[in-house]
């Protein structure tokens, strides 16, 4: 089977994130889209502060994609050491997974700084990357874009307004919803 990994720490997982996935089985372009929740994403260890626990978001993450099918929350790199850098992962989830082949999912606001990546030669020379658009990042034609409707949202723009007490049923999840009110997520 061809898996996607999209990785994140889905600080909450939102639809865009589910959408996009849903997109990528939909194009023929994998089999299954595994939703990596990272406990620790190397570019964001100062905002730490901002983090909702991890069992948290891979519950939310769960919740999530618990009926759209070829979608899996992942947590095996909660398993890794940390801070988690994705050719470990790559490699861990190929041992681990032989009967499959693993390819990369990413935004171009990471494409552009890919080259900061631990051992990002080693990645691309060894896994293929699916790179899709992020608004405000040019993608060059050197690597594979996928064609994926846009969604200018973020999850931080997400806390922002669930701090002011506003859940925008439009990029959430009832069940996300449920799960940030009921544990008190993002105050």
């Amino acid at each position: 089977m061809k898996i996607a990994i999209y990785g994140g720490t889905f600080n909450p997982p939102h639809k865009g994130h589910t959408s996009l996935a849903k997109s990528l089985i939909q194009q023929g372009l994998v089999d299954e889209v595994w939703l990596l929740v990272s406990p620790l994403n190397p570019f964001k260890q100062a905002q730490t502060s901002e983090f909702a626990p991890y069992d948290d978001r891979f519950r939310m993450t769960q919740l999530a994609v618990k009926h759209h099918k070829g979608l899996v929350a992942s947590d095996f790199e909660n398993h890794l050491p940390r801070p988690s850098y994705m050719i470990n992962t790559l490699n861990e989830l190929s041992k681990a997974y032989p009967q499959h082949q693993f390819v990369l999912v990413i935004g171009a606001d990471n494409w552009e700084r890919f080259g900061q990546w631990y051992k990002s030669e080693e990645i691309i020379a060894n896994y293929e990357i699916l790179v899709y658009n992020r608004p405000g990042y040019p993608l060059s034609p050197d690597v594979k874009i996928v064609d994926t409707p846009l969604y200018d949202i973020s999850s931080t723009q997400l806390r922002e307004k669930i701090r002011q007490g506003k859940y925008p049923r439009k990029w959430l999840n009832a069940k996300v919803i449920e799960y940030i009110v009921g544990n008190d997520l993002y105050k």
